[in-house]
């Protein structure tokens, strides 16, 4: 069985999803299994849009867009989390089934940063992963656990991004 490794995505940088997908369609054309799990993600994207004609990608994430975790009323963060363990839990079984060759857990540090799932859950699948699972997290401010855990580790760093000038995500080009 081939030996599977861990990359971690993070910084304040622009691309760690961008990248995480590059690899996920890589995998994907080379006839491997792929799960994309997005946590504190609901809005409608370019990505997940082209994804879902893919046969073999399995993309899970939340039902709808709930804005940011921080600004969510109590109701409102207890539904994000229960939908966010209930994706990482299905994701873990398709995994240790042997189910996924490649598994993306995509705004992982956020969700874990923020307690919006069970981080105990989360560093159990990490630590334990099947030796042949890849296994890609994303996000920003990676908690220590993942930096000790990963093989690669890419920093993104913002050095401009028009944002700071008032100019809003664009479709088909940030979402």
């Amino acid at each position: 069985m081939k030996q599977g490794l861990i990359h971690l995505y993070t910084g304040e940088g622009k691309g760690k999803t961008t990248a995480a997908l590059g690899l996920l369609l890589r995998a994907h054309g080379r006839g491997m299994r792929v799960v994309l799990v997005q946590f504190l993600k609901g809005r409608e994207t370019g990505e997940i849009n082209s994804l879902n004609h893919l046969p073999g990608v399995t993309v899970m994430r939340n039902t709808r867009d709930f804005g940011f975790y921080k600004y969510e009323n109590k109701q409102e963060r207890a539904e994000i989390n229960q939908q966010n363990n209930k994706n990482l839990i299905e994701a873990s079984r398709l995994a240790n089934e042997g189910l996924c060759d490649l598994l993306v857990l995509d705004e992982i540090c956020s969700a874990y940063n923020c307690g919006a799932l069970d981080v105990e859950f989360a560093d159990t699948l990490i630590i334990n992963k099947p030796s042949g699972l890849e296994l890609v997290l994303t996000g920003r401010n990676a908690p220590n656990s993942f930096i000790e855990s990963a093989d690669y580790i890419t920093e993104f760093v913002k050095r401009k991004h028009p944002y700071d000038r008032g100019i809003a995500a664009r479709e088909g080009v940030e979402f």
